[in-house]
């Protein structure tokens, strides 16, 4: 199934100083593809030229070896050829309105969701309803807690609109669910490598380890004082000596001292170790080193969560929070613990999203107001560590039973052909049929043309029986004139849109037996270009090689 990706390096690159999980997933979904994909021929769709050469140089690297089709916006029409465009993100209303000027069936899009709680994001979702979006698109949510929140958000805007203007029809796009993939490969690790590591970090033999892996953001990402508590309540209860590593980066100092802090009130019998979550090496590190892992995400902000599959790749028991996307991949009392959660029931805080949308609170302040209404139960993690503590054989066979589903489900191997059957679902829903649409004369209200738009503002119109005339009787010197102000900056800026100079000589040639309709004057041009040479009257009337006829 070939599909055109659009491909920008910041939504499928690591490498930069604030690593966000929407990096981490694209690079690895890029990965995925190029190892996984069916794909005989390689689209990529690009703003800037260099983004293609970009695109090809890494699926070269990773083993293509098939020739990359670029499209930007001067061959747009280029994706009907391949049919599909993949975006690695939810905004895809914006691309249907530029697809509008070719037809909605012309080719198919499919987007996925990230973080949907940000005011940008809800937004999109939000205008999945009035975009021009058809059946045959797709957003692919990427738990079932995500398709749950983006149905309660298109509802809503439904309910709106039926209030407001009394619609009555929504065509929407699928919203299949299908999760993030990864590399379990990449999560193996030897004996050797697991001693190196300890060593490494100073952690003796009888250690227990417990991994945290992610951005280190009480506010935005999972606030830690659950697990500082349920981790000091285990360490009272058994006799081991425990080591916690938070892998990941803090935003700024403010924060890094935060979580100082309350690592040193709440847990302070736990050794807490620091590690650049961007540092590969560090990352290889925290993974070999660990015994447990431990993510009690308790924000808005997370829609999947891809670190606990990680975590089963490298065959680590879980202690994971209750929920989003970590009900659909962690079983509990199997893979590990999902730790139950506890929010305010809907109603209670309206006053929170009305500072979000006035501007009031910023996006980190909204999702953090949020989080600290939310709880995650501490005894039951502390009961859960403490379990996984006392018993090497529960951890073995907690962290065997997650690392079999992780290759089983969660493999990029077995999510790219997920994908690119949905990809062939779309593709037969757009052109398996006749399609009934209504054909809009301004199917992008906002950018009609500009000549319907201003038609206040002139005297009269080019129409097609309006009779012109030219202005000299001298044909060899009009043609010449029509060439000099040809070349004028003032004329040849707008060059794009004008006609060459054989369509100016064949209009001025006609013109030249006496006045004809405007119709008469292009009858000679190519019936491809003939819009646009008719269109050009006009500027042969501005230059003064043509008069209007009364």
């Amino acid at each position: 199934m070939d599909v055109a990706i659009y491909y920008h390096p910041e939504a499928y690159t690591i490498g930069g100083t604030k690593l966000m999980g929407r990096n981490a997933a694209g690079e690895s979904f890029l990965r995925g593809f190029f190892a996984h994909s069916t794909s005989r021929e390689l689209w990529v769709q690009v703003t800037k030229p260099e983004h293609a050469k970009q695109f090809a140089t890494t699926a070269q690297d990773l083993g293509r070896r098939q020739p990359v089709h670029a499209v930007d916006k001067h061959s747009l029409a280029a994706l009907k050829q391949v049919g599909m465009v993949y975006h690695p993100g939810p905004g895809i209303g914006d691309h249907a309105f530029h697809r509008a000027a070719f037809g909605h069936n012309s080719w198919s899009l499919c987007g996925i969701t990230h973080t949907t709680s940000s005011a940008g994001a809800m937004d999109a979702l939000a205008n999945l309803i009035s975009d021009p979006l058809q059946t045959w698109d797709a957003l692919i949510c990427t738990s079932n807690a995500v398709k749950d929140n983006v149905t309660r958000l298109l509802q809503a805007q439904a309910n709106y609109l039926e209030e407001r203007l009394g619609i009555t029809r929504l065509v929407l796009p699928q919203l299949p669910v299908i999760p993030i993939g990864i590399h379990t490969k990449d999560f193996e690790f030897s004996a050797d490598q697991k001693a190196a590591a300890r060593a490494q970090l100073g952690v003796g033999e009888q250690t227990l380890v417990v991994l945290y892996m992610g951005r280190l953001s009480f506010h935005a990402k999972a606030h830690p004082l659950a697990m500082y508590q349920a981790l000091e309540l285990a360490c009272s209860q058994t006799s081991k000596e425990l080591v916690l590593i938070e892998c990941g980066w803090h935003a700024n100092e403010f924060i890094k001292k935060a979580y100082s802090d309350a690592a040193n009130v709440a847990c302070p019998s736990v050794r807490v170790i620091s590690l650049d979550g961007r540092d590969a090496q560090d990352r290889q590190r925290a993974w070999a080193a660990a015994d447990i892992f431990c993510s009690l995400s308790d924000n808005i902000q997370e829609t999947f969560g891809i670190t606990p599959v990680e975590a089963m790749a490298a065959k680590l028991p879980v202690v994971v929070s209750d929920w989003n996307g970590y009900r659909d991949t962690v079983r509990d009392a199997v893979d590990g613990f999902r730790i139950s959660t506890l929010m305010p029931k809907a109603g209670l805080a309206g006053d929170l999203a009305v500072r979000h949308s006035l501007e009031i609170d910023s996006y980190d302040m909204y999702c953090g107001y949020t989080c600290s209404l939310i709880a995650v139960d501490v005894q039951a993690a502390a009961q859960a560590f403490t379990r996984l503590i006392e018993s090497a054989e529960l951890r073995e066979k907690m962290g065997q039973a997650g690392r079999q589903r992780a290759r089983e489900l969660y493999d990029w191997a077995t999510i790219i052909p997920q994908y690119e059957d949905l990809w062939a679902q779309l593709n037969q829903l757009r052109t398996g049929g006749p399609i009934k649409q209504t054909s809009l004369q301004h199917p992008w209200p906002a950018r009609t043309d500009p000549f319907h738009t201003f038609a206040g503002y002139p005297t009269s119109f080019l129409t097609p029986d309006i009779v012109l005339s030219l202005v000299d009787a001298d044909v060899n010197s009009t043609m010449e004139r029509a060439r000099v102000y040809r070349q004028l900056a003032m004329i040849d800026f707008a060059k794009m849109i004008l006609p060459d100079s054989s369509e100016v000589d064949s209009v001025i040639l006609v013109a030249a037996s006496g006045p004809k309709t405007a119709e008469q004057l292009v009858a000679g041009i190519s019936q491809e270009r003939r819009p646009f040479v008719f269109r050009a009257l006009s500027w042969l009337l501005k230059i003064g090689v043509l008069k209007v006829v009364p």
